[in-house]
């Protein structure tokens, strides 16, 4: 007798242990009983579960990316392009996760792959570039409402890159080129209106003050004498003579 109470004391024990399940602070647990949900999710602890009866299935309510592989789509504007991206989502109902879909994480994948598909379609290839954000935000939107009755919430979405074909990286490499070649050409242009302009004024300075013109030739022989290796021979007018003997007399006053 004792030997068989011995038995059943050990069996006892190790039937205890087996039936006892953790569940860590980030988990929630999901206790189906002779097959039926049992009721609210399990909280974090240790919980028992009777064998055979029973059964737990953990679920991580942390947040977690889904990696979107490559996928080749046809924009509005009839460019075929190849656009992955990364979707953020989290467990905000652990029992409706189990319970509603077989698998939430390969659902959530092929999801975002057809909404991601569709976005891009609707839109030309100038606002996929120019939006991504906005076009990620839409994506979002749709994934969302439609992983709403999974007990699955999705975070956010990034479009992470978007591969062009080689032709036509190429034909935007010449647009950008012949793009800034107008601008150098254009601000060039606007540079010599202006010196032509400021030329004009000051010609029409030097035209108006009696004597400047010849000022200015004098200034320049000065400038290019400056220079010892330089021979220069100049033709001096009459009234160059004529407006130093002014400027001589003005002095003399």
């Amino acid at each position: 007798m004792d030997v068989l109470a011995t038995y059943l004391g050990v069996a006892v024990v190790i039937l205890l242990f087996s039936s006892i399940r953790e569940v860590k602070q980030y988990e929630r647990g999901v206790r189906f009983t002779l097959g039926k949900y049992s009721g609210n999710p399990v909280e974090p602890g240790w919980r028992l579960v009777i064998p055979v009866f029973q059964r737990m299935v953990k679920v991580d309510i942390r947040v977690k990316a889904v990696d979107v592989p490559d996928q080749e789509t046809i924009t509005s504007d009839n460019i075929s392009i190849k656009i992955n991206a990364v979707i953020y989502y989290k467990v905000s109902n652990a029992s409706r996760a189990i319970i509603e879909v077989e698998n939430f994480y390969y659902a959530i994948s092929q999801l975002a792959q057809t909404t991601m598909r569709n976005a891009v379609g609707e839109v030309d290839l100038d606002t996929l570039l120019k939006k991504r954000e906005e076009i990620a935000q839409r994506i979002q939107i749709d994934v969302d409402a439609a992983t709403d009755p999974w007990g699955i919430k999705v975070e956010a979405v990034e479009l992470k890159d978007v591969v062009l074909p080689q032709d036509l990286k190429r034909t935007m490499a010449k647009e950008a080129e012949a793009e800034r070649e107008k601008r150098a050409v254009i601000i060039k242009a606007e540079g010599e209106v202006i010196a032509s302009d400021n030329l004009a004024k000051a010609a029409a300075t030097l035209a108006s003050a009696p004597g400047a013109l010849h000022l200015r030739t004098l200034q320049s022989i000065n400038d290019i004498s400056s220079d010892q290796s330089n021979t220069t021979i100049w033709m001096v007018p009459v009234e160059g003579f004529r407006a130093l003997e002014g400027l001589a007399q003005k002095l003399g006053k």
